[in-house]
């Protein structure tokens, strides 16, 4: 069954820990707020539904990496960058 109400904030850590589980990942390895960050960036700087992608492709990238935190740090600074980089060359026309 799936459901459009959104996820409260304070059951972030619940859904980590059983995602993380499911997934056979323990739930401290997992960098939420430096992910989040990439996605608020891209959302901002790219396109909503690139920010989903985003962290699809730093997890992806940094797991090919070797999948160490500081794997995940520089995948997600590239992403960051990229994002800002995309932000200042392909301004969006008024809404």
């Amino acid at each position: 069954m799936s459901t459009s109400t959104p996820l409260p904030p304070e059951a972030l850590d619940d859904w980590l820990a059983v995602l993380a589980a499911g997934l056979d990942l323990d739930p401290a390895d997992v960098p939420v707020g430096v992910l989040l960050d990439v996605a608020r960036d891209v959302a901002h700087g790219v396109a909503r539904p690139a920010a989903p992608l985003s962290t699809f492709l730093v997890g992806f990238a940094a797991a090919r990496n070797g999948g160490t935190a500081a794997d995940v740090e520089q995948a997600s600074a590239t992403a960051t960058r990229l994002a800002l980089d995309w932000s200042s060359t392909h301004p969006t026309e008024p809404r």
